[in-house]
């Protein structure tokens, strides 16, 4: 895990305020997740059935609440404190940065897209059963998120060996990757979660370089054809000549 350390004064929302798009976050999903485990102990969870993401009954059923509704369950407790402190370390400055609205659209888009490209990709591998996935896709996506904002900022790797935050980023994401090559649509959820987090911050700026490497590239196209054109035109006019000539 890591602590960060920000050198700059925060322009939106005064550091000591704890944000509230985070503070609900971290109640609801650590309340639905403890009475789920509770429950669960006691053979009585099935009431919450209905929340998990279940791809069959989103595929046959609709119940495309839970692509939204997975989030606030985690399997386990230590994948509950592991999420919710690096929801409570991550997820507090980008809110504070870009406000509330804009973080839990985040948020949500991340969990929601990552669920969505697992829910299709559990037609193709593994059966369409329940997919525990939890909020840690969401969590992916605001490390994600984090690393592109703030790529220089210092983290305490294992709380001990000081890191660039991007760097940490990817030893993360390399675990996650290894951790769930064993499922397909787990992967494929995981992967999908970072790259709408990188491309939701970067997609505008990834499209235009891509315009601009493009028109560049016709440009480029352009002056070679006139070039070869141009060049034609001279034989051409040269053999002409010489036989004017003779």
């Amino acid at each position: 895990m890591a602590l960060s350390s920000r050198p700059y004064a925060n322009r939106y929302v005064p550091s000591s305020r704890f944000p509230a798009g985070t503070k609900w976050l971290l109640i609801i999903t650590s309340a639905v997740s403890v009475g789920y485990l509770l429950l669960a102990s006691a053979n009585a969870a099935a009431p919450l059935a209905a929340l998990f993401l279940n791809p069959y009954s989103v595929l046959r059923n609709f119940t495309v609440w839970q692509l939204v509704t997975y989030m606030f369950l985690n399997a386990g407790i230590m994948q509950l404190l592991w999420n919710m402190l690096s929801l409570w370390m991550f997820g507090a400055e980008l809110e504070r940065t870009w406000g509330t609205a804009r973080f839990l659209r985040f948020y949500f888009l991340c969990g929601g897209i990552a669920a969505l490209i697992a829910t299709l990709a559990s037609l193709f591998w593994g059966r369409p059963g329940f997919l525990a996935l939890g909020a840690s896709e969401a969590i992916l996506g605001l490390l994600v998120g984090y690393a592109v904002m703030f790529p220089d900022n210092s983290l305490l790797f294992g709380f001990l060996i000081p890191m660039k935050s991007k760097y940490f980023v990817m030893i993360i994401a390399g675990v996650v990757i290894l951790q769930s090559l064993f499922s397909v649509p787990a992967l494929l959820a995981h992967v999908s979660a970072m790259l709408t987090g990188f491309l939701i911050l970067r997609g505008k700026r990834l499209y235009a370089r891509g315009n601009l490497l493009a028109a560049d590239s016709y440009k480029d196209w352009k002056l070679r054809r006139a070039k070869k054109k141009f060049a034609v035109y001279l034989r051409k006019n040269d053999s002409r000549r010489d036989r004017t000539i003779h």
